[in-house]
């Protein structure tokens, strides 16, 4: 620390000199010819002899990354943050007060460099330096430039240090930002239309998940962020909105880990007249599309493994998955019928030394031994399909299994990236979903859905048959850039407060 705070005086008394010579410290504005990197693209194949033929002029302006001198000779590595060139300065090439602020920079400054752009002996692009123009000073050292910044809770509460120093943070943004566009130009190219719902909610439902209170002072209100937008997107699917969209932020008063995060993104869709079967093809579709719009290739690495995001996708329905990994894991021969009784279930547990939660029913163990044992395995993009009516209040059944609901679960890279169903539409069926909801809250589900009664009206004056589907925006962009937490696609995450 007292190395840092030495280092901090010395930037400061080069910024006091750098007053001295009466340059203005934080100049409001500064004009430029060339952004750094379209001077590098525009001559990236230029030779020196192209070069030489054609002396380019340039003014440009960036970070400085390193400071070299050798004798006479003066290099600046300069960065917008996308890409680098190297200025040379030399004593004899610059008015007399432009070297005298080039001997008190320091590396982190930005600056305005004007000049003729060259290739020097190593073939290096490089601007011979004709005027110097001070913009910022870095009173703070950056981490050392061989190492970067490795340190990853420094990384997560100073993003804006990490995206100095470490480029490849800088890449994954990026993919994250063409992630969001292909999602709109796929959505809005089959006439969905984009909306805003409520992040304040009287009543927090659409998932099942713990919310964030907050109070609303002039109405004496208590209010949630929303974990969902769901509810609110049907109710425009009663309106007549047959296909909407939001890429909304939820909140969840849950844990943190690797792939959570309290304040998350997600995308969530809904389509008139559709069932979860189509939605499968579409989010097939939108998957490989986003993909290929975001990294330029249906194929990714993910966790040691390459992950091919082309359809189609694996295709087995939840309990199906349970049998599979209860006989190739476990030698054990599971029938069906084991997963929908609960005194089977509970026993199914116990032989298979799965913990389960007590007083839960049996569609309720079945989806806990679904995570115990399957979630880990999907690797490659799988749905998972037909859950059991008890997990899922807002989901339509099966016309021929009413202990099952028409729902998929897509899995890449071992965690859940989307959810989707068929909805319910059935308000009397609705109100009696709602109502087993209570009852599991007051048994202690302190995720259990509340009644709500305005949805249910909602739903009394008609909504057409429809399918929707929630995707992960923060998972999604994991799988596509490698990431192995949800921190290192989320700029600012979620941090326990420093000692």
């Amino acid at each position: 620390m007292s190395d840092d705070n030495e280092l901090i005086q010395q930037r400061r008394s080069n910024l006091a000199q750098i007053q001295a010579l009466g340059i203005e410290l934080y100049p409001r504005a500064f004009e430029r010819t060339d952004t750094i990197e379209a001077l590098v693209q525009a001559h990236d194949t230029h030779t020196h002899d192209d070069l030489e033929a054609l002396r380019p002029e340039t003014i440009t302006s960036g970070r400085i990354l390193a400071i070299r001198s050798f004798g006479k000779a003066n290099f600046l590595m300069l960065t917008d943050g996308r890409s680098r060139i190297q200025a040379y300065v030399r004593q004899d090439a610059l008015p007399e007060r432009d070297f005298a602020l080039f001997k008190l920079l320091d590396v982190g400054d930005f600056v305005g460099v004007a000049g003729r752009v060259f290739r020097t002996r190593t073939n290096e692009l490089t601007i011979w330096a004709s005027h110097i123009e001070f913009l910022a000073k870095c009173l703070r050292p950056l981490p050392e430039k061989w190492h970067g910044l490795q340190d990853v809770e420094i990384r997560y509460r100073q993003r804006y240090l990490d995206l100095i120093v470490n480029p490849d943070s800088r890449r994954v943004f990026e993919v994250r930002s063409r992630v969001m566009a292909g999602i709109r130009r796929f959505l809005d190219g089959r006439g969905f239309l984009e909306v805003e719902t409520p992040m304040m909610q009287p009543m927090a439902g659409g998932a099942l998940a713990r919310p964030f209170v907050t109070h609303h002072n002039a109405l004496d209100l208590d209010l949630y962020l929303r974990i969902a937008p769901e509810l609110y997107l049907k109710r425009l699917t009663v309106g007549g909105i047959e296909r909407v969209y939001e890429i909304n932020r939820n909140f969840r008063n849950e844990g943190i880990s690797t792939q959570h995060n309290p304040e998350f993104t997600m995308l969530e869709f809904y389509q008139a007249y559709s069932d979860y079967r189509e939605l499968m093809d579409m989010t097939e579709q939108l998957i490989s599309t986003v993909a290929r719009d975001a990294i330029g290739s249906e194929t990714c690495t993910f966790g040691g493994h390459e992950i091919s995001l082309a359809a189609p996708y694996r295709r087995v329905s939840l309990r199906e998955a349970v049998q599979e990994a209860a006989a190739q894991r476990l030698g054990v021969a599971v029938a069906e019928g084991e997963l929908r009784d609960h005194a089977l279930a509970v026993s199914l547990a116990q032989r298979l030394g799965i913990p389960v939660t007590p007083g839960v029913g049996p569609g309720k163990i079945a989806t806990e031994l679904f995570e115990a044992m399957c979630e880990r395995s999907l690797i490659q993009p799988t749905f998972v399909y037909d859950f059991p009516t008890e997990v899922s209040p807002l989901s339509k059944q099966r016309a021929d299994d009413p202990d099952t609901v028409e729902r998929f679960e897509m899995y890449i890279g071992a965690f859940e990236v989307a959810n989707a169903f068929s909805e319910l539409n059935d308000p009397d069926e609705q109100r009696r979903r709602f109502e087993q909801q209570l009852a599991d809250r007051q048994r202690g589900d302190q995720e259990a859905h509340g009644m709500d009664e305005d949805y249910i009206r909602a739903l009394e004056f008609g909504m057409p048959p429809a399918g929707g589907e929630g995707i992960g925006i923060d998972r999604l962009v994991m799988v596509l850039t490698g990431s192995p937490s949800i921190r290192d696609v989320i700029l600012f995450p979620q941090m326990r407060p420093q000692a």
